[in-house]
Parts: structure tokens; C-alpha cells; sequence
């Protein structure tokens, strides 16, 4: 379970296509004979909970080969037990399109007090019926598309119209319209929602306020998820207009966030938020899984290097940095499949300095806000097209370093 979004960050730091493509090959031998994917692998423990959140990580893993490193053949090899896996959990834990168990919860959500483990508070626990539906409606739309790149239409068809399904009776079970909550309002209830698509249209901008008002009243500006929600926190809130809240949590030095650790001697990240004065009965101090999105917030969010939406393995790219108000410079470079992409800015209001190197092969699009009044000469080799609105310019560019800078 820690490796679902953790394998995604590590891969913007360390060459891990060949770990992660071998990693799939141990879980798919630790499955049994029904298909059941093993809580460990390599199957050092036998432990089979027939839930769908630490399961989840063989399809996340998968998806992130194919994205960041163009990797088709894990998801051809593996997509026979993928498959397996799907069709038994639909067939033994689901019961009117709700997935039915979960076994860890959202593990690691900060707890109300320094000495416990676990929290004890209803109101910060999420359902597992919750954490189960959401994710498996999310591997449900992976599995259509791995079912396309199979050749497999009918497949991909059987996926689309289940997770159609499991959607109307999550809301209906789940979903309270006129407040804008699912369930007893967890921020990871209502983030998992949002951000793997359960959310009725319409309705968006009510759960993310009450993921807002979560975080800032109810845990005072940090963490507010454990391990699951904390998978999409930062890029949650970023892509919805709460990137000074997002900055705030990751530069916060109280209790619970990353910068407590570190204040506090970490230098490796603890199991626990807690982990200095919880009970050491389990409370690893070397537990990447709490950086949940964190790296990805820095290399897509912060940096901007991020594959555009039409492409895989960085053929194309699309920049577009975010720039809290009180960060005046980034400084990333990422070792792409056709080479070093480099974006580093400094910024003082709204002048900008913007450095970048897109390597041979690929292409870029740059957007970037009109206030900071970068014009760019369109005659300059490997600019392939410009645009301007109201609020962006947008700058289509070839294989080249550039420098962006505000008149």
C-alpha cells in the first residue's frame, strides 16, 4: 500500500523502471488461486485480506510505468491477473456496487493525541466501505484503459459500465448534495472522491470547500489525511486554488507535519507524525509512504516538469509551475527516457526569471501567468507557437534550453 503513489514521487528522483517492473512480477506470484493479491511481496508473510486499498498499488505501479517511463509491456504481461483480481473482488466482496471491506483504514492519520498510534476519534476516521469504493472505481477506469492498449474492447466496455454503477451507488450511499460531504466528512472521504472522479459535476467546488475548511479549522492548517488521502493532498489542493494552504502544510514545523520531523532529528521519514513520542511497538523511523504526493507536488506542481495529457514518458511535456507567494525559487532537473529536463525559476513578485532545457526528441508546452509579462521572441529557433489571454501565455517550444524572463 505505501508503494501506490510512493513508487510515482520516487520515480522523479531514482531510475526505477526495472525495480517496479520486477516488483509486479512478485506480486502476481504471491496471488493465490482465487486471485487474492497478498498483503506482502514478495510473499515473505502470507497474509490475503481480500480488500482493494494495498492491493491497489499493482495497478498504480503499473500505470506509472507506462506514464513516466512509456512502459507497455507490464501492463500486457500482467493484465491477465489483473483481470482475475478484478472479477473476484466483484464477485466476493461486493454488494450493491459497494466494495465491502477494508483492513488498514487510512493508516497514520495524525491521532488527536501524542501518545497514541492510531487515532481513536470517529470523526477522523474514514469508512473502509469509502476507501475500498473510491479506489476500486479508480482501478476499475485504469483497467479500461489497460484493456484498450490490450486490444481488448469488450473488456474496456465490461470496466466502463461497472464503474458507472459502483459511481450511482456510492453517491447514493455516500453523498450528501446539499452539504457538499461524503460520509462523516473526512478530508480524505471527500479528497479520494473528488480527485478519483465520483463526484456528481456540478458539485465539485462544495467538497473541496469542505476539504478546505477541514484542513485549516479542524487540524489548523496541516495534514489532514492519513496514508490514502495523503496521496493526493498537496496536488488536491493545488489544482483547485488551495496552493497557499498546500504550502502551508509542507512548510509547517508543528506537530503533525514534515517539518516536525525534521525539527525534531528525523532524517529518514517516521511511520508515524507522532513518531517521537508514540509507542515504539510499531513506529518505523525509515517510512517513505507519508510523502504521500509530496515529491510529485514538487517536480509537476513546483518545477512544472510534467508529461502533457496526450503523452507518456515525456515525448511531450507540459510546464505550467505554480508559484506561492512566499517561494522565490525552484530548482529541479528530472532524467527523462530521452533526457535531462531542467526547470529552474526565481521570482521576485511578479518578476521572473525561467530557465529551461527540454531535451532532444520532445516538445514542451509553457503556460505561465500574464502578470509576470514574459513576452517571447517568436522568431527564436525551436519557438513553434505563441498565444496570449486574458490571464496566460502559452508557448509551444522544441528540444532547446531557454530563458523566460519578465520584461
Amino acid at each position: 500500500g505505501d508503494r501506490s503513489t510512493g513508487a510515482y514521487g520516487e520515480s522523479f528522483i531514482f531510475g526505477n523502471a526495472l525495480l517496479y517492473n520486477k516488483w509486479l512480477v512478485d506480486i502476481e506470484e504471491s496471488m493465490n488461486e482465487n486471485a487474492s493479491i497478498s498483503v506482502v511481496s514478495p510473499r515473505y508473510w502470507t497474509i490475503f485480506n481480500d480488500d482493494v486499498t494495498w492491493p491497489s498499488a499493482y495497478f498504480y505501479v503499473a500505470d506509472m510505468l507506462y506514464k513516466q517511463f512509456g512502459d507497455t509491456q507490464s501492463i500486457k504481461d500482467r493484465y491477465p491477473s489483473m483481470r482475475r483480481w478484478v472479477q473476484h473482488m466483484t464477485s466476493t466482496q461486493m454488494q450493491d456496487y459497494i466494495l465491502m471491506k477494508d483492513t488498514y483504514g487510512d493508516w497514520c492519520m495524525p491521532p488527536e493525541s501524542p501518545e497514541l498510534i492510531h487515532s481513536e476519534d470517529p470523526a477522523r476516521k474514514t469508512s473502509g466501505q469509502v476507501l475500498s469504493t473510491t479506489v476500486f472505481y479508480s482501478i476499475l477506469q485504469l483497467m479500461e484503459k489497460f484493456a484498450n492498449m490490450n486490444g481488448l474492447p469488450a473488456d474496456a466496455k465490461e470496466y466502463a459500465e461497472l464503474a458507472v454503477k459502483i459511481k450511482e451507488a456510492y453517491n447514493k450511499k455516500f453523498f450528501n448534495a446539499e452539504k457538499g460531504q461524503y460520509d462523516n466528512n473526512t478530508v480524505t472521504a471527500n479528497l479520494l472522491s473528488l480527485r478519483l472522479g465520483l463526484v456528481p459535476e456540478g458539485s465539485e467546488d462544495k467538497v473541496f470547500a469542505n476539504i478546505v475548511d477541514k484542513t485549516e479549522n479542524d487540524c489548523k492548517g496541516h495534514v489532514s489525511a492519513g496514508v490514502l488521502g495523503i496521496q493526493h493532498l498537496m496536488r488536491g489542493l493545488t489544482e483547485r486554488g488551495g496552493l497557499e494552504l498546500a504550502y502551508k502544510i509542507v512548510t509547517n514545523e508543528t506537530y503533525p507535519s514534515w517539518g516536525y520531523m525534521i525539527k525534531n532529528g528525523a532524517t529518514t521519514i517516521w511511520e508515524l507524525w507522532n513518531g517521537d513520542t508514540a509507542n515504539p511497538a510499531m513506529n518505523s523511523r525509515n517510512h517513505v509512504m507519508l510523502l504521500g504526493d509530496l515529491l510529485i507536488w514538487f517536480y509537476e506542481d513546483l518545477a512544472g516538469i510534467k508529461n502533457d495529457p496526450s503523452s507518456v514518458g515525456y515525448k511531450k511535456l507540459w510546464m505550467e509551475p505554480v508559484f506561492p507567494k512566499d517561494l522565490s525559487h525552484v530548482n529541479a532537473s528530472y532524467v527523462s527516457p530521452y533526457g535531462k529536463i531542467i526547470s529552474e525559476w526565481k521570482r521576485n513578485d511578479n518578476k521572473l526569471v525561467w530557465n529551461i532545457t527540454i531535451p532532444a526528441n520532445t516538445t514542451a508546452t509553457i503556460k505561465l501567468p500574464v502578470a509576470f509579462n514574459v513576452n517571447i521572441d517568436k522568431t527564436q529557433a525551436g519557438v513553434h507557437n505563441v498565444q496570449k489571454t486574458n490571464d496566460a501565455l502559452v508557448v509551444e517550444l522544441g528540444s532547446g534550453q531557454y530563458t523566460l524572463q519578465s520584461e
